[in-house]
């Protein structure tokens, strides 16, 4: 089955895959951004996200495998590809399977390392949500905020809402093989994947998803990389300081 995706101009092929219980749509104003200096934008949303096919199955080899399948069907090549936090994960792998495929490589606030299961809050209160009560967006946020106190994490989070039918709410992803699986999304590149063509990492200033003591092994999977930190910014980067995020991928680019 072929991803789902959003194109957003022409030019060269730019791949961008979201996060864990993100969906493409999350990247729609940088993509917009980043297909006026001649790119052709792909907003892909992964396996049970967004409008991508669902299934029981989930792992980073299966998601790079989905990657490969959907730049088969679109004739893309020499792709440029970048991954924010699970996305960043699946680009990694994917580039380190597919060198031949890829120009550059850019990884949004992840390690290579295994980072242990903490989405248990979120996973929780996703699961509470009873739409069979629940009318309203106002509703679900209400609901929600039992097991999410952070407003900005709400907000990222009911983007996954929809209208199943006229008056009936549903989540968009694939929420039962997500909680089955949810081990999977912190495991660690396999100890043989490398990348060598040019590679940027870029972390937000209030994060702890790449650490200082991440940076030997990042240079061992990835030889030809650096490493940049965007300021007043946590793990969603890219929306808290588009303006520094957009310019390190174009300097980048």
């Amino acid at each position: 089955m072929i991803l789902y995706s959003n194109i957003i101009g022409e030019g060269k092929p730019f791949i961008i895959l979201h996060g864990f219980l993100g969906m493409g749509d999350n990247w729609k104003t940088l993509a917009k951004q980043f297909s006026e200096e001649n790119f052709e934008v792909h907003l892909v949303d992964q396996r049970n996200h967004g409008r991508s096919f669902h299934s029981n199955e989930f792992d980073y080899e299966l998601m790079a495998e989905d990657l490969k399948t959907y730049c088969k069907t679109n004739n893309l090549e020499d792709i440029v590809l970048l991954g924010h936090s699970m996305g960043g994960k699946t680009a990694m792998l994917f580039a380190a399977k597919y060198p031949e495929m890829v120009s550059k490589l850019i990884v949004a606030d992840i390690s290579p390392r295994y980072y242990p299961i903490h989405h248990d809050a979120i996973l929780e209160g996703l699961s509470s949500l009873d739409f069979s009560e629940i009318k309203t967006r106002g509703e679900a946020d209400k609901a929600l905020s039992n097991y999410v106190h952070e407003v900005g994490t709400r907000m990222f989070l009911l983007k996954n809402l929809y209208w199943v039918e006229k008056g009936q709410l549903g989540l968009r992803i694939n929420l039962d093989s997500l909680k089955e699986n949810v081990s999977e999304v912190g495991e660690a590149l396999p100890i043989h994947a490398i990348f060598e063509k040019d590679t940027l990492f870029l972390r937000g200033y209030r994060s702890e998803y790449i650490a200082e003591a991440d940076k030997a092994l990042i240079h061992r999977h990835f030889p030809n990389s650096r490493i940049i930190t965007i300021s007043n910014a946590g793990h969603w980067l890219h929306a808290e300081n588009p303006k520094e995020f957009y310019d390190a991928v174009m300097n980048f680019l």
